[in-house]
This record gives C-alpha cells, sequence and structure tokens, in this order.
C-alpha cells in the first residue's frame, strides 16, 4: 500500500504502518486530504504491484547510512524514527524499486498478497500526541482467500449496523453536545430507563452481598491525591487543579480515597472485616480528543465502584467471592463468554517487592481454585498492586474489557488505615478494590452493540405499547394502559390519528418488546392482541393474563425475548 502511495501521491511523506489484529494501517503526511476516489486507485495500484510478483528483499544499514538513505528520499519521519533506535544496525526492505524502513519479516513475493480491502482514512497525530502534525491513516485488511475477506467485510457491515452512536440517536438513549463538551454524555430518557433499570439491579443485588452503599463528592484537596499517589502516577489522565478557598482541588479519577476515609472514620476490630463499600461514583479523567468514541472512551463516567477492606487470611475468599459476583452480573446482562487475564507488577509502581508477591500469589490462587482458565499480561497491573481482569466477548465475539479485581496493600499503608486485631494491637487491613461492569456509560454501549438496540424486556425502555386501530377505540386503550403502568410495566400509548400499519411499523423501528393491538374485536371481547416485534402474532389475552406473563419475563430476566 504505501508503495502504491508514493508512486500516485509522491509528495505523501510515509511514516509508520503497522500490522494490527484486524488488518493495518499506514500513516501519511500529505497536504491534500485521502478521498473515496483516492482509495480505489490506491487498490488499483495496489494489484499491479501484487501482478508484478516483485521479491521482498532484506537488507541491514548502519543507522548513519540509513539516516542518509532517508534524507535523501525525504522521508523525515523515518529519519526520526531511526535516530531514536538504540541499534547500531536497522533493517530496510526493497520491492520493486520501493525502500522501507521495516523490522520484518515479510512474505517473499508481493504475489503472495491473494485478498485484500482498503477500509478507510482517519486523522491520527504523529506519535499519538495531539501536540504533533495530523497525519493521515490509511486502514486495510488482508486475507489469504476471498472467502475470508468477505466475512471479515460482512462482519463490518453487521458492526456498523450495531454502532453504539448509530442506535443511540435512532432510539433517542443519549447523546453528545459541542456546547457542553466532548466527552460527556448526556442521558435521555429512554437511556435514563435502561440505566435506572442496570443501576436498581446493582443496588439490590450489592445489598444482598452484605455490601454498604456510599456516596462520595467530585472534587476533593489535590493534597488528597499526592497522599494517595495518583498525582504523580497519573497526573496526565487528571484536570487542572481548581483553587477554592486559596486551596487547590482536584476533580476525581478516582473513588477509591474517599472509601479509605469513611473507612477511617471510626476504630475498626478485626471481627468486623471484611468491610464492603460500594458506590456509582462519577469520576472525571482526561482523556486525548483524538481517542474519544461515544460511549467507549469519554471524560466523565460512573463506575461500579466497590473496596473491601479485610484481613491477610481473607483475600482468597473475598476474590473467589467477587470472581462468582462477577460471572453472575455478566450472565444476567447476557455474557456468557469471556476471558481473563493476570495482570502483574508494572515498571513504575509503590509498595514492596514482597507485598507485590503476595497480591499476586493471592489472586492466582482464587483463579485456580475457581478452575478459571486465565492468562497472564506482565507489566500490566496498576501502580499499587496487582489485577485480574475480565475481558467479555459480546455476541460478535469481540473482546470488552468491563470488569476487573486489585488487590492493593500500597493505600492503607499511605491514608495508615487499621485495624485492631484479636492481640489487641493495630494491624493494616489490605484493600480489594472491584468493579463490575466498570464504566456505566461504556458498559451501556457494549449493551447496545451486543443487541443490537434490540434488548430483553427488563431492559427495554418501553416494554409495550399500545395501538390504536382508529379513535373510538382510545377509551380502552388508556383504560389498559394505565392499568400496565401502575402494575410497573413501562407502556406506551399510540392513539395518532395515523393508519395501523403505520403505529406498527413505528412502534417496530423503536424495537418496542410487544405491541398490543387494540380494535373492535378487542374492544367487544375484553381482551388483547399481541404482536412481538418480530413480527409473531400471539394471543389473545386477557389484560392480566397477559400483565402475569410480562412479569414473569421481566423478573426472570431473560435474554431470549426479540
Amino acid at each position: 500500500m504505501a508503495h502504491a502511495v508514493k508512486e500516485l501521491f509522491p509528495d505523501a511523506k510515509a511514516a509508520i504502518g503497522p500490522a494490527t489484529d484486524e488488518g493495518f494501517y499506514y500513516d501519511f503526511d500529505r497536504a491534500a486530504p485521502f478521498t473515496s476516489e483516492d482509495l480505489e486507485k490506491i487498490e488499483k495500484k495496489m494489484k499491479e504491484i501484487i501482478k508484478k510478483n516483485n521479491p521482498f528483499v532484506r537488507k541491514v544499514l548502519s543507522k548513519a547510512d540509513a539516516v542518509e538513505l532517508f534524507n535523501r528520499m525525504g522521508e523525515t519521519y523515518k529519519v526520526e524514527i531511526i535516530n531514536e533506535i538504540t541499534d547500531d544496525t536497522v533493517s530496510i526492505y526493497e520491492e520493486g524499486g520501493f525502500v522501507d524502513l521495516c523490522r520484518g519479516p515479510h512474505l517473499s513475493k508481493t504475489g503472495r498478497v491473494k485478498a485484500f480491502k482498503l477500509l478507510s482514512v482517519a486523522g491520527a497525530y504523529w506519535r499519538g500526541d495531539e501536540k504533533n502534525k495530523m497525519l493521515q491513516r490509511i486502514y486495510g485488511t488482508a486475507y489469504q482467500t476471498k472467502e475470508e475477506l468477505k466475512a471479515y467485510l460482512d462482519f463490518l457491515e453487521e458492526v456498523k449496523k450495531r454502532d453504539h452512536r448509530k442506535l443511540g440517536k435512532e432510539l433517542e438513549l443519549f447523546s453528545v453536545s459541542d456546547d457542553i463538551g466532548p466527552g460527556l454524555i448526556l442521558w435521555h430518557p429512554n437511556g435514563s430507563v435502561i440505566r435506572r433499570t442496570i443501576e436498581d439491579f446493582w443496588r439490590n443485588e450489592h445489598v444482598k452481598s452484605d455490601y454498604q452503599i456510599l456516596y462520595s463528592p467530585h472534587i476533593a484537596r489535590l493534597h488528597m491525591w499526592e497522599k494517595s499517589g495518583h498525582w504523580d502516577f497519573y497526573r496526565d489522565n487528571m484536570y487542572s487543579p481548581m483553587e477554592i478557598d486559596e486551596i487547590a482541588y482536584e476533580l476525581k479519577p478516582m473513588n477509591c480515597p474517599f472509601h479509605i476515609d469513611v473507612y477511617k472514620s471510626r476504630l475498626r476490630s478485626y471481627r468486623e472485616l471484611p468491610v464492603r463499600y460500594a458506590e456509582l461514583g462519577t469520576v472525571y479523567r482526561y482523556e486525548r480528543s483524538g481517542v474519544l468514541h461515544g460511549l467507549m472512551r469519554v471524560r466523565g463516567f460512573t463506575q461500579d465502584d466497590a473496596h473491601i477492606f479485610c484481613r491477610e487470611d481473607q483475600i482468597e475468599a473475598e476474590v473467589q467471592n467477587i470472581l462468582d459476583f462477577t460471572v453472575f452480573i455478566l450472565k444476567t446482562f447476557g455474557f456468557d463468554s469471556y476471558d481473563i487475564y493476570l495482570s502483574t507488577r508494572p515498571e513504575k509502581y509503590v509498595g514492596s517487592d514482597e507485598n507485590w508477591e503476595r497480591a499476586t500469589n493471592a489472586l492466582r490462587t482464587a483463579l485456580e481454585r475457581n478452575g478459571l482458565a486465565y492468562q497472564v499480561d506482565p507489566g500490566e497491573g496498576v501502580f499499587y498492586g496487582p489485577k485480574i481482569d475480565i475481558k467479555i466477548k459480546d455476541s460478535l465475539n469481540r473482546s470488552w474489557q468491563c470488569s476487573t479485581i486489585q488487590v492493593d496493600f500500597n493505600l492503607p499503608e499511605r491514608f495508615d488505615a487499621t485495624y485492631r486485631g484479636s492481640d489487641g494491637k493495630e494491624h493494616r487491613p489490605i484493600m480489594v478494590h472491584r468493579a463490575l461492569m466498570g464504566s456505566l456509560e461504556r458498559f451501556f454501549g457494549v449493551l447496545i452493540e451486543h443487541y443490537s438496540g434490540i434488548f430483553p424486556l427488563w431492559l427495554a425502555p418501553v416494554q409495550v405499547a399500545f395501538l390504536t386501530i382508529s379513535e373510538k377505540h382510545e377509551e380502552y386503550a388508556r383504560k389498559i394502559y394505565l392499568d400496565f403502568k401502575k402494575y410497573g410495566i413501562r407502556a406506551k400509548l399510540n392513539t395518532e390519528n395515523e393508519k395501523i400499519g403505520y403505529k406498527i411499523r413505528e412502534a417496530t423501528m423503536r424495537k418496542i418488546p410487544y405491541l398490543v393491538i387494540i380494535g373492535d374485536k378487542e374492544v367487544s371481547e375484553d381482551k388483547i392482541t399481541v404482536r412481538k416485534r418480530n413480527g409473531e402474532n400471539i394471543g389473545p389475552f386477557g389484560v392480566g393474563e397477559f400483565m402475569e406473563i410480562l412479569k414473569e419475563e421481566i423478573d426472570s430476566k431473560r435474554q431470549a425475548s426479540q
């Protein structure tokens, strides 16, 4: 692709072009933007290069010779990369007169490329830094057969249909406003209904599991974030401090220091432990504008956060309980498949190596005793402790990071949190950080795409739509509609002067699970005719009978309703 671009657009400077899990991309510095017509031309030129079956030839140059070569070619980005390489030599590849800096390896010849497609163009800052120049990134993918390529392109079409930003607008779930600011979500009534349903379920299950619910402020003195270590290790993701009464305050990026403060509000006994605090706490993190993406990457979000203070001998049992709780929550929302990762000590960390080893072993033991398969993710722990990450698989088999469990010896030390042991002496508790869904915003975005907006009945913002055939059926329909509302079922009444076919089509587009059609027959027989959103007609039912059917489906949280 880079060869084709350079032949067609000699003024374009090549930056980087790595392979990715989904294909590849290449960044170019070019004054004029690439168009869809340009992509077609590039694809055509690529096919010509493939047809020539040019061999890929690897050469090793000294750094000085490589700098001279790419300076002569005017490829300043390559020169910058070479100057940062610590080795004395670098490798280049040649093919049909085109030269590129690359570690390799490559296929033997261009003719080995069988099936490819250029997908899109997007902006990308050089080095991912918004202070640098904006480049143009061409995305593509390649497969060994045309059949595999077609399957992937069909998958991408399905992804587009399920895009939570598209469905969020169509179903009036959420929006982002330029006036308010990027990465800050406005929850619309329909989205708010789903959020409230999720939150109510979350709170009820936590109370059943012996958690205590907390609420904490959105800001705190900068001193606290310095004390916790967040200011040293997390400053780039925090907003600039504000001054109140000549004291620096900071928007909270985490909830944990607040929970420690609640724990420390009185002396604790070993008999009380574990103490489990949970909060749906809204936090704020500075994300670069280039990575913001609908609900998936935002600047203000609500974590389903919890912190458990326990004795060291309780860690494994608590982690096992959390794993069971996580699996229950994820299954309730329709996620049965997931990958588990054990993330170990990063390059920059706090606390003793001994504590890190103890915490890591506790997590590993809990996973193995639960019979859960996991992979080790070296160096991906947080600065204060190792963690377990659970990545759920959606209906398209895509992975999403949601659940996390982190063991922390550090913060109790920094905040001098203690409990009185059976020996009458002060001891340090262990702190377990945990989130089941992660960010509510991100989890909601995943749910939208997982279900393609076709939410199961218990989550649907409108569960039943009452549609009248004519004006004379309005009184009967309204009475039933109000009965359903009193029964706790989310209902909508449409008595507009429109044809019934239009009303059915509109309700179906809104993905409402059940449509109740009210006409002469229903009024005369004191019954209702019910149509599922997939077009299947069921019933007729008595009003009370159908209420009970709905209530049972809602209470069971079944995933099958379409």
